[in-house]
């Protein structure tokens, strides 16, 4: 890479996002663009979660690209590495890996109103860089930095410690005294797995979640041939899952009390996992169904009903050198300490590294008043940048692929919008993006979120849910379905640039 290149289209990220926008431009004949991605490899979230018994909640023929769908998965719900073989094979039959430039570390971006472009400074193994662009792509992801807990004292810990989406696969846990903190999408996969070599595995609960059961299946080689060969079936599938999976939303954003016959499957479950009544009272949670997210495992309650097993339930108030201490002063000794507490998703940090034309970042915009964008996807302040999977885009009930490719397409639209009319900036207005959120907060009022009676990592600490999507996903593709360039302000293009910029070809050498 030179120490200074232009691209017309700078991509933040190689997972899903990132991949998705990258296909997507180069249909469009936009094949100045650079993906800079800080891993090494395509994947995102599915290249850095390789704990035991990772895998999607999503069925697998939905929770794929529309346009590279997939006829030899093995399992209806699939496993963490077959999602992330698709991936890398979807980028490598794409064409356009050689624009894709990994162990590249986005370090600050800034826009240039005068330049009216994007000065983005990155890291490699080779040094430091400036790269410029016309746009600025951010498909970091909002599940991809781990959050360690606040607990006094557990950077003093003598043993192994290390967080779920960071999994030490060096540390060997057979017969250990392990201990995993955390009830979450991740813990409910790797409590069954560990479970079943550990010596003793304590288990570190702060609200029971609810739990319905994995109706998983393996897909039978004349199923994947059927798959693969029929015209149609594969699509039929994915309409099917798809329609299904929308059929949750009036429970989520209407009527709780239309999830009722799910909440029922869900202590259903409990009921047959778990044998000993207090540990079954001690798992059943006390919300609403749906106002944290809904987790799915035949295996998770039969684990934790194991002799080998403790739900602790009382609060940690410290950690040790060599045990986890609860408040009720009881101290468990351990060996290997598993973190599963989430993500940074309401104050992403890469917005502490992106500074708009004011001269704050965008974590400093969204500290005063939250994250916000317009159509979850643009900021004002920040000219000609497009985040993916932004504010109030996650979903509580279907596949966050569909959610993507909605976004990519309106960033396709305001691209082709800005060519045709010669802007050289697009914005939204203040107004357009205060109507937008206001609507959006409205709506939230009246869904489990916010009454269901929890607290979830849905919300800020104002108590904002700035993360779901609050009606269909079907509606959002229709609100994004045109760049809608009424609700932005523009500028045009000047008749010359200030230098030549590099080509694309001269920044990836």
């Amino acid at each position: 890479m030179t120490t200074n290149g232009h691209v017309k289209h700078l991509v933040v990220g190689a997972g899903f996002a990132g991949l998705c926008a990258a296909i997507r431009l180069q249909e469009d004949g936009e094949t100045d663009f650079l993906v800079i991605e800080k891993g090494g490899d395509v994947g995102g979230t599915w290249r850095d979660n390789t704990y035991p018994g990772a895998a999607c909640d999503v069925p697998s023929q939905l929770y794929s690209f529309s346009f590279a769908p997939n006829p030899d998965w093995s399992m209806s719900f699939s496993p963490q590495p077959e999602i992330q073989a698709y991936i890398r094979r979807v980028a490598e039959e794409s064409g356009t890996l050689d624009r894709f430039r990994f162990h590249t570390t986005l370090e600050s971006a800034a826009w240039d109103d005068d330049a009216q472009l994007w000065r983005t400074e990155v890291s490699d193994p080779t040094g430091r860089h400036t790269i410029t662009s016309t746009t600025l792509v951010v498909g970091a992801g909002g599940l991809s930095e781990p959050r360690l807990p606040d607990i006094d004292g557990i950077e003093g810990f003598d043993g192994e410690l290390f967080h779920s989406a960071r999994w030490d696969h060096d540390v060997d846990l057979a017969g250990k005294r392990v201990a995993v903190i955390g009830t979450g999408a991740s813990a409910i996969q790797i409590v069954p797995e560990i479970q079943k070599v550990v010596g003793h595995l304590d288990v570190y609960q702060r609200t029971a979640p609810y739990v319905l059961p994995r109706n998983d299946r393996r897909y039978g080689r004349l199923e994947r041939l059927a798959l693969r060969h029929v015209p149609g079936l594969q699509r039929l599938y994915r309409t099917a899952i798809y329609w299904g999976r929308e059929t949750y939303v009036p429970g989520f954003t209407l009527q709780p009390k239309l999830a009722l016959p799910a909440k029922k499957m869900a202590l259903a479950n409990l009921a047959k996992g778990v044998s000993d009544p207090e540990l079954r009272e001690r798992l059943t949670p006390i919300f609403e169904i749906g106002c944290k997210r809904i987790l799915i495992s035949n295996t998770y309650y039969p684990a934790l009903d194991s002799d080998n097993v403790e739900v602790v339930t009382d609060r940690i108030a410290k950690v040790t050198g060599d045990a986890v201490v609860t408040e009720d002063g009881v101290e468990r000794p351990v060996d290997v300490l598993i973190v599963a507490t989430g993500f940074f998703t309401t104050e992403l940090p890469i917005t502490g590294h992106i500074t708009g034309r004011g001269g704050r970042t965008l974590a400093e915009q969204w500290r005063e008043g939250g994250m916000a964008a317009y159509k979850g996807t643009t900021v004002p302040d920040f000219p000609n940048l497009f985040m993916l999977v932004g504010p109030n885009t996650g979903l509580g009930h279907s596949s966050m692929v569909f959610i993507i490719e909605s976004q990519v397409e309106y960033l396709r639209d305001a691209i082709r919008t800005m060519d045709l009319h010669r802007y050289a900036t697009v914005e939204p207005t203040p107004a357009a993006t205060e109507e937008w959120n206001a609507d959006l907060q409205r709506r939230m009022r009246r869904t489990v979120w916010n009454t269901g009676g929890c607290s979830s990592w849905y919300l800020d600490e104002d108590g904002r849910n700035t993360i779901l999507w609050p009606r269909s996903t079907f509606a959002f593709r229709g609100l994004l379905s045109e760049f809608d360039v009424a609700a932005y302000d523009v500028t045009a293009a000047r008749t010359a640039s200030p230098s030549r910029p590099a080509t694309a070809e001269e920044v990836t050498a």
